[in-house]
């Protein structure tokens, strides 16, 4: 609880709230969060008896070489982001962004769009890897990247797609624009965009106090938590890592080893008395 406190004070004076998240936050809302083989097969079941694991299926070979396997595994996730609601936390850390500081900005790995259904503003959003609602050319055939308003009918006994969708430009097999891994066609040039928009956030918040709300972000891929570490380093910023597992930092930033919905409501308690 004096974490709780501490974090709570660093928010109530801040300037500037910076959300970094990882896969963790979207646990309270129901998703999985894919934590090792066990949580992924816990998941996708089908998997564990073809022997695969999240970096097999996450591959962008399988859109190449297996459309209909690679729609099935990414055409799930689909609908389940789809159908989610996201948690109270994302609304309790929105209003702290438009209501007790200045301004404040989302850097995301995940690629859920949970932010954005949360009521986040698109244009302060950065996705790393980026987004599944959106579509490229698998080749890719031109630099397009386009809503994804498709619908892939899935056969969960196979985890099989019934239908691939298509380049609206060339007609050949779509993928979402989402980095993967051993990646070799993914289109960059909208998380590009999104950087380039935090680059001139954080140009704003220079000497500025800023507090940076850490949710979810494990050591498994530790793009989110290497990005918290590099903006708490800055003058008068301070990190605060929520983290049930593995919530360890240096300096002088905050630790709460706690699931994300039990701390954000906690310090959301502290600053209202």
């Amino acid at each position: 609880m004096d974490a709780i406190k501490k974090a709570a004070e660093k928010i109530k004076n801040a300037d500037i709230l910076i959300i970094t998240a990882g896969a963790g936050i979207g646990v309270d809302s129901g998703l999985p969060d894919f934590r090792g083989e066990k949580g992924f097969w816990h998941a996708y079941p089908m998997y564990e008896r073809l022997g695969l694991n999240f970096y097999d299926c996450a591959n962008p070979a399988h859109f190449e070489n297996d459309p209909h396997f690679g729609w099935g595994f990414y055409g799930h996730r689909l609908e389940l982001y789809r159908k989610t609601k996201p948690h109270k936390g994302f609304d309790i850390m929105l209003n702290w962004g438009k209501e007790l500081v200045k301004d404040y900005f989302v850097i995301t790995s995940n690629v859920d769009g949970q932010f954005q259904k949360a009521g986040f503003d698109p244009y302060k959003i950065y996705e790393i890897h980026g987004s599944i609602h959106y579509l490229q050319c698998l080749s890719p055939c031109c630099d397009a990247i386009w809503e994804n308003n498709e619908s892939v009918d899935i056969d969960y006994e196979t985890m099989r797609a019934k239908n691939i969708p298509k380049c609206k430009f060339c007609g050949r097999v779509a993928r979402p624009n989402i980095l993967m891994f051993g990646d070799y066609s993914w289109l960059p040039s909208r998380s590009h965009e999104q950087s380039e928009r935090l680059d001139d956030f954080l140009s704003f918040a220079s000497g500025k106090n800023v507090v940076i709300v850490e949710v979810g972000a494990g050591t498994a891929i530790p793009s989110i938590r290497y990005t918290t570490e590099r903006l708490s380093r800055r003058e008068n910023a301070t990190a605060i890592r929520i983290n049930l597992r593995e919530s360890q930092i240096g300096g002088d930033n905050i630790s709460i080893p706690m699931r994300g919905l039990e701390a954000i409501t906690l310090i959301d308690e502290e600053l209202n008395g």
